[in-house]
């Protein structure tokens, strides 16, 4: 007999997955270490464009610089991933997580290689932003509130991290705008309110 309790959270799995590529990146070399990110598939504009290196728009998301920038992504991924998961289904939030942080870090490649930046940038924040973004449309689609989360929430909650951002240095800010605008686009193309739960094969089966 299944609980629900017992179900396996997507969302806590990819919490666990950056913590752990995290300790393995800093113990190896430091986190903080500019040039041991690149090495460890940290995004560089030049690299990307210049040598091909394009899954580095990928491995990027996993890379943290230091456990505070760690911490405060996996903390808003632990409040409102899970809502987002069970809103539109595990496949489907796999899906907004990875393909909206990829496009969030494809628009930074490209106005840091216009601009000629050359530098290593990495983390979670734009795949942070796009669950923002998709939960901002699945939220309006339920009429501003789904479970104790309400669209007021969440982009308060999106403002401060762009502003943060913005008024930082250091800060990738083209990943996190361009990933909440693709998260909130996935969504609008792939989430049905009401529909998700039995479209989602893997709803229940963990």
């Amino acid at each position: 007999m299944r609980t629900r309790g017992k179900q396996f959270s997507l969302n806590v799995a990819m919490i666990v997955v950056n913590v752990i590529i995290f300790f393995i990146v800093d113990i190896t070399g430091g986190s903080q270490n500019t040039l041991h990110m690149i090495h460890s598939g940290a995004a560089n504009a030049g690299l990307i464009v210049d040598e091909h290196e394009y899954y580095r728009l990928f491995t990027s998301m996993f890379l943290h610089f230091g456990m505070a920038h760690l911490a405060n992504n996996m903390l808003v991924l632990f409040v409102i991933g899970d809502n987002l998961e069970r809103a539109v289904g595990k496949i489907r939030y796999l899906l907004i997580y990875l393909l909206s942080g990829v496009g969030g870090n494809i628009l930074s490649c490209y106005l840091e290689y216009r601009q000629g930046v050359v530098t290593g940038s990495g983390g979670a924040s734009g795949a942070i932003l796009c669950v923002m973004g998709a939960m901002i449309y699945v939220l309006l689609a339920n009429h501003g509130r789904l479970e104790d989360l309400t669209v007021r929430q969440i982009v308060i909650m999106a403002g401060f991290s762009l502003y943060f951002g913005f008024t930082s240095s250091g800060v990738d800010n083209a990943a996190h705008v361009g990933g909440l605008i693709c998260g909130f686009v996935l969504a609008l193309l792939i989430y049905r309110r009401g529909k998700t739960k039995t479209a989602d094969p893997w709803e229940g089966q963990w």
